[in-house]
């Protein structure tokens, strides 16, 4: 999965994990019973609203808070094709890589995209179009960070170098 394209949803500075994936909900690491209460604080009906292959758009530290992994997991869970925001925690950087969800940094893209937007995205390139037909970089992912990211994540990815004895 090189392309994506989706709707965006915005939201704004400091997401914690928190906000994306409320503590009470931490009894499971089921990714559809997370997703059904994804960003529910920051909007109720978002998880009513969010549909598969769309797009979050954020401000600086997205993820912050919390190191757990219930939050890329809820994201992905949801179907969230792709986070793109000013910048993000380190943890939850990781944690999104280790389970396959892409996400990307670019200051210029979360400043100027605008919700219920279409956007595509090459993940290979780094490169997000809107729907008006501007563009904004974001530094590509590289090569073996693409490879877990197409795998769906980090131990699918160790399973198949397993396998081909690698």
């Amino acid at each position: 999965m090189s392309t994506i394209r989706g709707k965006v949803w915005t939201f704004g500075d400091d997401i914690d994990t928190d906000a994306i994936i409320p503590a009470r909900y931490l009894t499971t690491t089921d990714m559809a019973e997370l997703a059904a209460h994804l960003m529910e604080d920051a909007d109720p009906s978002f998880p009513q609203k969010v549909s598969p292959g769309d797009l979050i758009v954020a401000g600086k530290n997205f993820g912050c808070g919390s190191s757990r992994e219930h939050a890329p997991l809820a994201l992905k869970g949801a179907g969230i094709s792709c986070v793109i925001a000013e910048s993000f925690a380190r943890i939850f950087y990781r944690n999104a890589i280790n389970i396959g969800l892409p996400i990307l940094e670019s200051a210029e893209a979360a400043a100027a995209l605008q919700e219920g937007e279409v956007v595509e995205i090459d993940l290979q390139k780094g490169v997000i179009q809107d729907s008006s037909g501007r563009r904004y970089t974001a530094v590509p992912f590289p090569p073996f960070m693409q490879e877990i990211i197409a795998r769906g994540g980090l131990i699918n990815y160790v399973r198949e170098k397993v396998k081909q004895g690698e």
